[in-house]
């Protein structure tokens, strides 16, 4: 243990390299005192904590765990699970589906082609009347595969438990040294639940409603709007849908959210739940947003994808490097509501679910895993430290950091945690005084990363738009009537509402955003998002106005116009000082960002922070004005969002 006061410099340890600029006192261990397990699961409707031992049988194409709970079976040898068998329900699977598309891994890669991961051998891993492991696996064979499977070893496991009612699911992918160049885009888990028995979805507390089949989906009971995604139900099965916009992103989560969510059938009192206990083995850090469960029944465990960050998303694998990694496991958990319940059964089953969530984060990282590539407990290490931050326009004295994410991702530059798509992560919040513990930490080489950290010059100067939260603390207006999805009634998400862009049109008729200083009120007078502005059949680019006054100018000083972005799609933002027509900018982005943040109903994607230099020359004492043009204008997507804006004085 030791205390140490540390600027930007590398602290090189055994498992890690460690860039901090705070004062931190830290420990790596590697401990054996600790050994995670999971107790039976406490079963709703009436199971006893006592159960059968677990059992597994095989035919020729067909090998199948019972539990005495739950009965898994999964196609032989192509590793798909095509059948799980709970309570009165014959299958928890769409039946009239192929065995490909009922329980399947799935890759994104080169040219948006699909591979499902189809295996070729199983072997049974473990085999005990606690426990079944099975793994399914497929080597990648350059004279047999290339070009048509994803240049990747792959090894699915299944795992079914004595007392627990569902399974779990991970997987083991590598890439050998002389494996051709391949961009992984997407990987994911995909359930595709029973149609007629599983209509409502739960997301969140807040997020849960009768959902639309995929039958509404059809283009005779619903009209397309300004992208394949969302659809208005102008005809569904259910009449009481009838009016409502469906879209998949509108269910989007970010990771640290991401835990519980799945189906439930009203019909049987059933609730089938993907539940993702560390986010580990997800990329893009706890900010990342990705989807959830959406219509089909569908519910989805994602690993990688470049949803809310675009092609900026390191997924490249190129030949020459080798890379493995464990992505799971994760918990596929059903219950069922008791009699007594019945009444608020759908809330009982959801309660469960996340009774269930904290038993599995309570667990981690499992001890009943087999694969020596997923480290048990004793094999990992902690980091623990306190983070203070130096602000020398607010106090000479450093401050301790409340509530700030701190983690560890793999080397390279400040915020590439944000796109990095192939190695683990390890993330935390610090308490109120600062103090944060990383448990569970892998063993190699990574990188302490944190937000946003810079150093203001000056305490003269408040943030004039935003406070460093997200785009959810600005002006989100009422959504179109026409175009509601119920299931964001809750304030929190009404960003996620449908066709908000079209808005700002709707309400900046006559001209564009103005924001006077001392004036105006950021919450009410800043638009979340900057976008184009659509008058008749044309969008146009759109200038935004911040005006504020001066008492006295510094000629000879170095204002810094701190332009932070929570977003960008395809745009660019110029920025000119008190001349809106001078022919060049004082700064511009150039073109920047891929996320589609807007119309995926995002409320950031990734974010950037840009430190604009302005000579003390170009400001007047009294009346000053900062003119901030998004000049891309070809779709009402190509957009910005603000994350904050401050002005800075000279450094004193």
């Amino acid at each position: 243990m030791m205390e140490k006061v540390m600027q930007l410099n590398p602290i090189h340890s055994r498992h890690h390299v460690l860039w901090v600029f705070i004062i931190v006192h830290f420990s790596l261990l590697l401990f054996s005192a600790f050994s995670a397990d999971i107790s039976p699961r406490k079963i709703l409707n009436g199971e006893k904590k006592k159960s059968c031992k677990v059992e597994l049988h095989r035919e020729d194409n067909r090998v199948f765990i019972d539990n005495g709970l739950v009965e898994v079976t999964i196609e032989n040898p192509s590793g798909h699970l095509s059948g799980i068998k709970y309570k009165g329900m014959l299958n928890v699977l769409e039946t009239r589906n192929n065995n490909n598309n009922k329980g399947y891994w799935d890759i994104v890669w080169d040219n948006e082609a699909y591979d499902k991961l189809a295996t070729q051998h199983v072997k049974i891993i473990t085999e005990t009347d606690e426990l079944v492991e099975l793994s399914f696996t497929k080597m990648w064979d350059i004279t047999k595969d290339h070009g048509s499977s994803v240049p990747l070893n792959v090894d699915k496991r299944y795992i079914v438990r004595r007392g627990v009612p569902g399974l779990y699911m991970y997987g083991i992918l590598e890439r050998q040294e002389d494996f051709p160049d391949a961009h992984m885009y997407q990987i994911r888990i995909a359930f595709k639940l029973n149609e007629d028995k599983f209509h409502f979805m739960a997301v969140s507390d807040t997020k849960q409603r009768i959902m639309p089949s995929q039958e509404d989906r059809d283009e005779s009971r619903c009209q397309v709007l300004a992208f394949k995604e969302a659809v208005l139900l102008t005809n569904p099965t259910n009449p009481q849908l009838k009016g409502e916009v469906d879209d998949k992103y509108q269910y989007s989560s970010e990771n640290k959210d991401n835990k519980v969510h799945g189906w439930i059938s009203d019909d049987d009192a059933v609730g089938f739940w993907v539940i993702t206990p560390s986010n580990e083995f997800r990329t893009g850090g706890p900010h990342k947003q990705d989807l959830t469960s959406h219509v089909g029944p569908t519910a989805l465990s994602m690993f990688v994808s470049t949803h809310y960050t675009g092609t900026e998303m390191d997924v490249l694998y190129k030949k020459g490097e080798t890379w493995k990694k464990v992505l799971g496991p994760v918990c596929m958990y059903l219950n069922s509501a008791s009699w007594d319940e019945a009444r608020h059964y759908r809330k009982a089953l959801w309660n469960d679910a996340n009774r269930q969530l904290r038993e599995e984060i309570q667990s981690w990282p499992y001890n009943f895993t087999a694969s020596e590539d997923f480290p048990h407990a004793q094999q990992r290490g902690e980091v623990n430290g306190q983070l203070l931050v130096r602000d020398q326009s607010l106090d000479k004295q450093l401050m301790q950091a409340k509530s700030a994410f701190v983690g560890l991702a793999a080397p390279a530059y400040a915020g590439s945690w944000q796109t990095e798509g192939k190695g683990y992560q390890f993330w935390t919040q610090t308490d109120n005084t600062g103090r944060f513990t990383i448990k569970n930490v892998r063993p190699g080489e990574k990188q302490d990363q944190l937000g946003y950290p810079y150093i203001r010059s000056s305490k003269k100067w408040p943030y004039i738009v935003g406070n460093r939260d997200s785009p959810a603390e600005f002006f989100i207006p009422e959504p179109n009537p026409t175009f509601v999805n119920s299931i964001l009634n809750h304030d929190a998400d009404k960003f996620r509402q449908y066709g908000l862009w079209d808005r700002y049109s709707d309400i900046y008729r006559d001209g564009d955003l103005v924001f006077t200083v001392g004036v105006s009120n950021y919450s009410k007078d800043w638009f979340f998002a900057h976008v184009p502005r659509r008058i008749g059949n044309e969008t146009r680019a759109t200038t935004w106005q911040i005006k504020y006054e001066l008492q006295e100018v510094n000629k000879a000083g170095n204002y810094t116009l701190q332009l932070a972005l929570a977003a960008a799609s395809y745009a660019e933002v110029q920025v000119r000082i008190n001349n809106p027509d001078a022919n060049l900018p004082h700064f511009t982005t150039e073109r920047i960002g891929y996320d589609n943040a807007v119309p995926r109903h995002g409320i950031h994607g990734l974010y950037r922070l840009y430190s604009i230099n302005v000579p003390g020359n170009g400001f007047q004492r009294g009346n000053n004005t900062i003119f901030l043009t998004q000049t891309r204008c070809h779709d009402s997507f190509e957009a910005v969002m603000y994350d904050y804006i401050r002005f800075e004085g000279p450094a004193v």
